[in-house]
């Protein structure tokens, strides 16, 4: 009960002898603050006690109480009383009717520990513990809460407040100001559906808003004390016998007894509302109840405002004494009813009498308790009272008419604040002029309309090509293009709407307004269509029971769309608007004044606005719009990372509901078909929350419901409801799929669209979780009992997957869970039934609440634990860009391009590419580190024990491969330690992982296959070398000995000879000696044979017909003549599609100039012929070959082209072979040292000091090849890695895009025939201009040069130094010991060292002294050498060729697209489908015309997806549709044209060059289409980097 103040009611509590049953009754009741002690104190206390002071002068915003944080999906209990605000609030969002039942748990857990230590009974103790802790009453909480609460937020309470069926505050009490609110505004959103009994026959019934509905309005108020709880007398009443509810907080709810600190003054209201039910209403008309807090003699502004605003007022006292004047002296127009408890001790019936005859009360207007009647014959008798008066009176209205009164009053309006009352007359000028809904939107919003529609099929038809018929595609799509363009001029010429004008405007005002603003539009445009919608939603739903009614069902949902006007189609013309303006030049003042549009919109999503994503009207997204609203977005929010969840299901099955339980948003929720299209709406994540779901916002999507097959048919929506499941499904990280069970069968049905929407995502690189939601299930053992039901739902969904996957030809997909992360035993929840009994009077079911509150923390769990990167709002608006464009092509896996997808491709390839070149640069180091070790076996330089070359071979490959086998497990560690990380969107690429892996292994295969062949190739020609150095070594020992033999002859003459007589006698000796000595030379080979035999092996699985073809020709006259192809080198296929001879001519001189290149490398090294130089030859060939098989030859050609390249190098490599030879013969070796001999022998004759020269002779002589020599080898891996730093290196597309916008820069047609018809040549000879320009502006050559050559002249030192201490003793030994120390490093000539050996009397000291100088001086003339050389002459001097490498690197597999030639980009070394990023148009693959000879302008993008067919040899001359193209050509992925502008290149360069092209192709100039004309050089730059995701 009401009004006892805390004396009277210990009083009443401890009266001591007397057997009251009253005072009992009320002795719990609520405990009011007396009015005159609640003041700026008592509020400011309270408030400082809810944590809540800082929000009553700032008021809290609907973005801080949407928020997510850890109170709100967590279980901890209510703490302190500064949790208490927060508990209610969640739990209102929620909608959960228990969310007034908060308590701390300090006050309800009493301390059972210490309880249990006292045993024996203490009285004082016992009353002690009854007032321990203050417990606050809900009624002060909620009040606390409208009072710091901003309009939007108490609108929000209010209206969940009402779906609990909970009372909500009419007149708002602040006893700080001593003032009452009515609360108008709150109240506005508040609407009600019922169905008096006058509608019972009819089955009609009123929606209505609240505030607008004029209702009679009973209320309760309370004179001084009274025994009776009037609160739960209300509950009572307004309770059928089937359902008992507390409307109203009363003294035995929990906390209900607390004392009023700030709610006293407050006035509650609820409505009572029949369902059109005799045997359930309890009132058979519609009626409003309120409920004073509090004594009227403290509250006399509300109880007269009640007076003058009700049917009745019942008066609920104990005693009149002294306060019956306040009765008397109202001015009412209510009736007024008192209401006693006879029971009571205080009840004085003179006063009663008096009060009676003042107020000229009729026996009926008294309602005493006697002593004998309880609770239910009491209310019984109140019920039928208020009946009557409902039912006789007049007295009418509604809550919007009491604003007049309370002005009266002087009570405040909340709608009455300044920025309240402006966004209502702005938003009233704007939907007072709306008389017929279609003719206003026709007039004042006209762009959306049918102009927007056609826009729409338009967009469609440029992807899909349907009607196509026999015009030329480009053709097509450029008409396509005109009439878009026309429709956007049509756009354009009309001028904004009066609505538009005043709807920007009003949304561009500050704040608050704002919003306030949209609210009132949403409010006043729901009203002008809720009376047409409502009717039409009933029929829609009742008709849609039987599909036999296709036709009225059709044409109701036409209706309905036409009928719906809402501020989602102002925002839609707003976006149409800003998109057609940007069909208008840029500096159009018209489009400038519309470019802040955009920003409005962004600033409103923020704001908690939701956006519309897709029209649902048009089925279409406006992206350019939405791309430019997301972009603001995220300039608003920069850097901040969102996730997504999203709701779909069948229409009408509580899909919006469920998601504004979960989050306690506000999704426009209705009977029938209400959500059109995709809202989006943006939450913020608190901080404490952002670690844990590594987001900062969460995106909420609320799908138009999915249409059962029968009545899709009837609006040809299944194709829309396709599109839109597939969008929403790739935008989410969490798709619910909402099952109302009611509905099953039909969702069986939809769940076909579902899991096609999941299949085409896990092809897409997505694997999204999903949670089945199973509504209207309330058995708590539900989800035991549904085991079965799930199994067979697992079985349906598997069933399904393998259908869908065969229709999208990815018949890989065999289970549900091969697509998506789902489990049977955690997917599903069931959620038992929205309501608690029939509405309107039914509350929202707890169990309801308390299941999606379950289901949310699941969602935000999975959420957290997800191993997928979040994305930003930029790769968020990239997935809605790429995923509209491939639902808009018939084939979304084929059509699907993202640039987030390529991004990520592209950065695995780049880390790939990085891990793979320090594999390749390390085994270049081993590599020359071997070679070197080889060149020196058998030498004084020479470290191995090992004596036999083939031993020490065979230890070389082994140490090869364990080498290659620990860089392949390197790799591919670091393969999955990248697809660890959660960041970089790695989960997108997961379908790529084999791929790579497979390239690792291959390219550990390639380069081992590589290594050993060197090695092999090194050791042999070692080896033929070491029985030369044999001879050459004892040619020199025997000179030597002779030279020695006569030094001492002549000096035993002892007579001084002249220089002219020593001469004379050594060369007497020398041409002795070379008589007596036998020369045997080098065996020449015929190297003609061995190159013969090696090709006849290579063509010999070909068939004998080629084994014939190698004989008609000797390879001696092969290559001689320039290569010509004929017409018999080709098969000839008729039609344009056959190969033409100067495209075949092009791949022969194209391979020839590749091999040609193989050749020189090799002679370069002037090293012997060994047989792996012509079997890589052949491998290089029939490499290219494959990479060419789109041209069309037979065996002819194949024989003929190797017969010629092999002719060359057998030539050339003869040519080598006996250069060698004739550099290594023994009689040639000595003759060249022969002054070397002399002058040694006069400086021994003469004995002359030689330290200093041989010092000089060996650096010179031995040293300076043997350090030039170890920096041109070291020099190319470096030269490589540097040109990887480059970004345009980084990766195959950025090569690629790199090269094409260098062409367009210089845009001359000899370059990009050059490109287009020697694509490697051009690319080798771009690559090479890139390495000279390069290294021709920095350093980066020179500091390469000084390190290596700083490391040889560090190892020389440090090998002099070595054999310094070892102290051999002679001149000989420290040389064999230096080069030794140096045997692993550099290569020093055999020739040179075994000629600087003889003759030697050098002190060992003396020459170490001055080698270290020469050493010094070596270095500094080498470095100096080094920088007068240019960089073309250092390419060419490099043991590994960059140029090749890098070549090799970029060109990748070679492989080209069969129709239009332009080259695969796949970043993988295997792969197993071939794309390209940029088509061709056909023309430069030299396709025309038969009839007209005319160029072809068709792109194979759109090829592939219109129904036009082509012939080749590939089908044998059979036609073959473009779509089914993968049946010829499956290793390729020719994806269409997603951009629509992606081939803008190409088209440039075709219409500006279309004449050159056609005289170099011999045809007639193509028919270049309108559009392509258009396209400027800027736009083709853009398409490059669109296309490669180089933006």
């Amino acid at each position: 009960m009401e009004g006892v103040n805390d004396e009277d009611s210990s009083a009443d509590l401890y009266r001591s002898g007397e057997d009251d049953t009253a005072s009992m009754q009320w002795s719990d009741s609520n405990v009011d603050i007396p009015h005159s002690t609640c003041g700026k104190e008592t509020l400011a206390t309270l408030l400082e006690d809810l944590g809540l002071e800082q929000l009553y002068p700032e008021k809290l915003s609907l973005c801080t109480v949407l928020q997510i944080d850890k109170k709100t999906i967590t279980d901890e209990p209510v703490k302190c009383n500064s949790d208490l605000p927060w508990y209610f609030l969640k739990k209102l969002m929620m909608v959960n009717v228990t969310a007034r039942n908060a308590k701390c748990t300090s006050e309800c857990e009493p301390n059972c520990d210490a309880a249990a230590v006292k045993t024996e009974l203490d009285f004082y103790d016992l009353f002690e513990d009854l007032n321990l802790g203050e417990v606050l009453n809900p009624l002060d909480i909620i009040t606390a809460l409208f009072l710091c609460s901003d309009g939007l937020v108490r609108q929000e309470m209010a209206h969940k407040m009402s779906m609990c069926q909970f009372s909500v505050p009419l007149l708002l009490p602040n006893c700080d100001t001593k003032q009452c609110t009515l609360m108008l505004w709150a109240m506005r959103d508040i609407v009600k559906k019922y169905r008096p009994q006058s509608l019972t026959e009819s089955k009609g019934f009123i929606e209505d808003r609240i505030v607008l509905s004029k209702l009679p309005m009973i209320s309760f108020v309370r004179l001084g004390e009274c025994s009776l709880s009037k609160s739960e007398i209300l509950n009572k009443l307004l309770s059928n016998s089937q359902q008992y509810h507390d409307t109203f907080v009363h003294h035995d709810m929990e906390c209900g007894d607390s004392p009023r600190r700030i709610s006293n003054g407050l006035v509650e209201i609820t409505w009572y509302l029949p369902c059109g039910n005799k045997n359930m209403d309890v009132f058979s008309e519609p009626v409003a109840v309120a409920n004073l807090r509090g004594d009227i003699d403290s509250f006399e502004t509300q109880f007269s405002f009640l007076c003058e605003t009700s049917a009745a007022v019942f008066v609920f006292f104990d005693t009149l004494d002294s306060k019956c004047e306040l009765l008397t002296n109202q001015r009412q127009k209510a009736q007024i009813f008192l209401v006693g408890n006879h029971q009571s001790q205080r009840s004085s019936m003179d006063a009663l009498k008096k009060v009676a005859t003042k107020l000229g009360l009729t026996k009926s207007n008294i309602l005493l308790k006697a002593k004998q009647m309880n609770d239910a014959d009491f209310v019984k008798k109140l019920r039928q009272t208020v009946s009557n008066v409902v039912e006789n009176t007049k007295m009418k209205m509604g809550i919007e008419q009491m604003a007049d009164i309370a002005h009266e009053l002087g009570i405040w309006v909340d709608e009455d604040s300044p920025e309240c009352q402006t966004a209502k007359k702005n938003a009233d000028a704007i939907t007072s002029e709306i008389q017929d809904i279609l003719e206003y939107k026709e007039s004042q919003l006209p762009l959306q309309g049918q102009i927007w529609k056609e826009l729409t099929l338009l967009e469609k038809e440029e992807f899909r090509l349907r009607n196509v018929g026999s015009k030329k595609i480009e053709d097509y799509k450029s008409d396509l293009q005109e009439e878009k363009r026309k429709l956007r001029k049509q756009q354009n010429s009309y001028d904004m709407s009066n609505a538009m004008t005043c709807f920007i405007q009003a949304i561009s005002s500050p704040g608050i307004e704002r919003c306030y603003f949209l609210k009132w539009m949403r409010i006043n445009l729901d009203n002008v269509s809720r009376k047409k919608l409502s009717d039409l939603r009933e029929q829609y739903k009742e008709k849609c029971k039987n599909s036999e009614n296709k036709e009225e069902i059709k044409e109701i949902d036409r209706q309905l769309s036409q009928s719906s006007l809402g501020i989602e189609h102002f925002f839609r013309e707003m976006g149409q608007i800003y998109e057609a303006s940007l069909s208008l030049q840029e500096r159009v003042p018209s489009r400038q004044q519309l470019q802040h549009l955009p920003k409005l919109c962004a600033e409103l999503l923020l704001d908690g606005f939701p956006l519309e994503l897709v029209d649902g009207d048009a089925s279409n997204i406006p992206l350019r719009w939405v791309s430019e609203v997301l972009s603001q977005l995220n300039d608003l929010i920069p850097k901040s990372k969102i996730l997504v969840v999203t709701v779909l299901g069948v229409q009408s099955t509580g899909k919006s509901t469920l998601l504004n339980t979960m989050f306690g948003v506000q999704f426009a929720v209705s009977s029938g078909r209400c959500t059109r299209g995709a809202f989006m709406l943006l939450i913020r994540i608190n901080e404490d929350v952002k670690k844990v779901l590594n987001c900062d916002f969460m995106v909420i999507i609320d799908t138009e419901g999915l249409k059962s097959p029968e009545l899709a048919q009837l609006d040809n929506s299944h194709e829309h409801d396709n599109e839109l499941a597939t969008l929403v499904v790739g935008l989410s990280d969490i798709t619910i799929i909402n099952i109302a069970m009611e509905n099953s069968t039909e969702m069986k049905d939809i769940l076909q669209i579902v899991v096609h929407a999941f299949l085409r995502m896990t092809e897409v690189g997505k694997k999204p979780k999903c949670q089945f939601v199973h509504q209207n299930v309330s058995d708590v053992s539900a989800h035991e009992k549904n085991l079965r039901d799930r199994k067979l739902l697992l079985q349906q969904l598997n069933d399904m997957t393998q259908a869908a996957a065969k229709m999208e030809k990815k018949e890989e997909s065999r289970s549900f869970t091969d697509v998506m992360e789902y489990s049977p035993d955690t997917g599903n929840w069931y959620i038992p039934g929205l309501w608690n009994g029939n509405p309107p009077m039914a509350p929202v079911n707890a169990g309801y609440s308390e299941a999606v509150y379950e289901l949310k923390k699941n969602i935000i769990h999975m959420l957290g634990s997800c191993k997928s990167t979040a994305n930003d709002v930029m790769e968020f608006t990239e997935w809605i860009e790429s995923l509209w464009n491939a639902v808009k092509h018939e084939n979304f896996i084929f059509s699907f391009r993202n640039s987030i997808v390529a991004d990520a491709y592209m950065r695995l390839c780049t880390e790939f590419n990085k891990w793979d070149w320090a594999m390749k640069k390390f085994m270049y180091t081993w590599v020359l580190n071997a070679e070197t070790r080889i060149q020196n076996f058998g030498t004084v330089a020479g470290k191995s024990e090992i004596s036999e070359m083939s031993e020490f071979l065979t230890e070389l490959k082994s140490e090869a491969r364990k080498v290659l086998s620990a860089w392949e497990t390197k790799l591919l560690e670091n393969l999955e330690k990248y697809f660890k990380q959660r960041e970089g969107h790695v989960y997108l690429v997961e379908g790529y992982r084999e791929n790579f892996g497979n390239s690792a292994k291959s390219l550990r295969r390639e380069i081992e296959s590589s290594v050993l062949n060197q090695l092999t190739a090194a050791a042999d020609i070692r080896q033929g070398m070491r029985e030369l150095d044999k001879i050459k070594k004892n040619h020199t020992k025997q000179l030597e000995e002779r030279v020695c033999a006569l030094i001492e002859e002549c000096q035993k003459k002892k007579v001084q000879m002249t220089e002219k007589e020593l001469d004379e006698e050594f060369d007497k000796m020398w041409t002795k000696t070379l008589n007596e000595l036998s020369f045997s030379r080098m065996e020449v080979k015929d190297i003609y044979s061995n190159v013969s035999q090696h090709l006849r092996q290579n063509v010999k699985h070909k068939g004998s017909h080629a084994c014939k073809l190698l004989s008609k020709k000797k390879l001696q006259d092969c290559g001689m003549e320039p290569f010509n192809v004929t017409e018999g080198f080709f098969k000839k296929v008729q039609g344009w599609f056959s190969s033409h001879p100067k495209a075949v001519q092009q791949v022969a001189d194209s391979i020839i100039s590749i091999c040609i290149q193989c050749i020189a490398g090799k002679m370069q090294s002037q090293n012997n012929y060994h047989d792996t130089y012509i079997q890589e030859i052949l491998n290089l060939i029939d490499e290219r070959l494959k990479n060419h098989q789109d041209v069309t030859t037979d065996i002819g050609f194949e024989v003929s082209l190797k017969q010629h390249i092999c002719g060359i190098a057998a030539r050339e490599f003869q040519k080598m072979h006996e250069n060698f030879i004739e550099v290594n013969d023994p009689y040639r070796c000595l003759n060249q040292n022969k002054e070397k001999f002399l002058t040694d022998f006069k400086d021994v004759f003469n004995e002359r000091d030689q330290c200093q020269k041989k010092a000089e002779e060996f650096t010179r002589r031995c040293l300076r090849p043997a350090v030039k020599d170890f920096v041109n080898r070291s020099l190319g891996p470096d030269i490589i890695g540097e040109m990887l730093t480059d970004q345009k290196f980084s990766t195959r597309m950025f090569f690629q895009s790199s090269v094409l916008l260098d062409l367009l820069s210089k845009d001359v047609f000899e370059n990009y025939l050059s490109y287009i018809c020697s694509y490697e040549e051009y690319v080798k000879k771009w690559i090479l201009d890139q390495m000279v320009e390069h290294f021709s502006n920095g350093s980066a050559m020179s500091e390469f040069e000084d390190r290596h050559l700083l490391s040889s002249i560090k190892s020389i030192n440090e090998a002099i130094d070595k054999a310094k201490a070892k102290k051999s003793g002679n001149l000989k030994s420290f040389v064999q010991n230096v080069c030794q120390e140096l045997g692993d490093k550099l290569v020093i000539s055999q020739d040179a060292l075994g000629a600087f050996m003889i003759l030697n009397n050098a002190d060992e000291e003396q020459f170490a002294h001055w080698l270290t100088g020469w050493v010094t001086d070596m270095a500094q003339f080498l470095g100096e050498e080094f920088k007068k050389t240019d960089i073309l002459t250092k390419l060419k001097q490099l043991n590994v060729n960059p140029q090749n490498e890098l070549c090799a690197k970029m060109i990748g597999c070679g492989r080209q697209c069969p129709f239009c030639a332009a080259p695969c980009e796949a970043g993988e070394k295997v792969h197993s489908q071939h794309f390209t990023s940029l088509h061709r148009p056909k023309a430069l693959g030299r396709y025309r015309w038969n009839e007209t000879e005319k160029l072809v302008t068709d792109v194979c993008s759109s090829c592939v997806i219109s129904d036009t067919r082509f012939r080749c040899s590939d089908t044998k001359n059979e036609w073959h549709p473009y779509k089914r193209y993968a049946e010829i050509y499956p290793d390729w992925r020719i994806a269409p044209d997603v951009s629509l502008q992606a081939s803008d290149y190409w088209k440039y360069v075709v219409a500006k060059f279309n004449k050159q092209f056609a005289k170099e192709f011999t045809a007639k100039p193509a028919d270049i289409p309108v559009t392509w004309k258009m396209i400027t050089r800027k736009q083709a730059e853009a398409s490059v980097k669109v296309s490669f995701n180089t933006k």
